[in-house]
């Protein structure tokens, strides 16, 4: 077991590199409130925050619920002389099916609705036993390592200014209402703004590593201290 201050250049064990720009700093335990910051660039590397997990948690859930909504409640809706036509996602989907466009409308329901939904479960999953103070779940390292991969893929902003833009190109020809679902993506931004601004990846990994998680293999090279 490694002591404060103390590292391995062999196995990286004790060090933590800048995401940003690759500075390796020597880990340590900071108290709750405390932000560490690259000496490079000044990338934050870590800032524990009290009851972080939960917040996450219930944050995560939020966005199962509002990516629900967006799919099966009303999106929007246009009229005109006095005939009007309203839709929702999935209503969209069942209708370019059979269609030439059903790969594009199948890469925008996996980008705007899969993954944000498919993150949000695997980040409850993560965290739940850790917040609880239990073991975590059998390939919680993997998992978080997956939502964060999925998090450039995350297309639900986009898809919001998209629509924004389309709209005002075309609310000149007809009166465009926006449905419950239209609200529910953009109460999502916000929820994944306040999600992100709650998480930071290097707590949640230490706390997965002292939890007694596999992470990246180092605890299983023979003869490396702490194994």
């Amino acid at each position: 077991m490694l002591q404060q201050d103390e590292f391995d250049l062999k196995t990286g064990a004790g060090l933590i590199a800048c995401p940003r720009c690759d500075a390796l700093h020597v880990e340590e335990e900071l108290p709750e409130g405390v932000t560490a910051q690259c000496i490079r660039c000044g990338h934050v590397l870590a800032r524990p925050r009290a009851g972080a997990f939960s917040q996450i948690i219930a944050l995560a859930v939020t966005t199962l619920v509002l990516v629900l909504a967006a799919v099966f409640f009303p999106f929007l809706e246009i009229s005109r002389m006095g005939f009007g036509h309203g839709t929702s996602l999935f209503g969209v989907a069942l209708a370019f099916a059979d269609g030439l466009l059903a790969p594009l409308v199948l890469a925008v329901l996996v980008l705007v609705i899969g993954l944000p939904a498919a993150r949000a479960g695997l980040l409850v999953y993560t965290l739940l036993p850790l917040a609880r103070g239990r073991k975590p779940y059998a390939h919680v390292a993997r998992a978080f390592r997956l939502s964060e991969q999925m998090k450039p893929w995350s297309m639900a902003e986009i898809f919001i200014i998209g629509t924004g833009v389309a709209m005002v190109k075309v609310g000149g020809l007809a009166r465009i209402s926006f449905g419950p679902a239209f609200w529910a993506f953009v109460a999502l931004v916000f929820v994944s703004i306040a999600s992100r601004s709650f998480m930071c990846a290097t707590t949640i990994w230490d706390a997965i590593e002292d939890a007694g998680a596999p992470t990246d293999g180092r605890e299983k090279i023979e003869g490396t201290p702490g194994a």
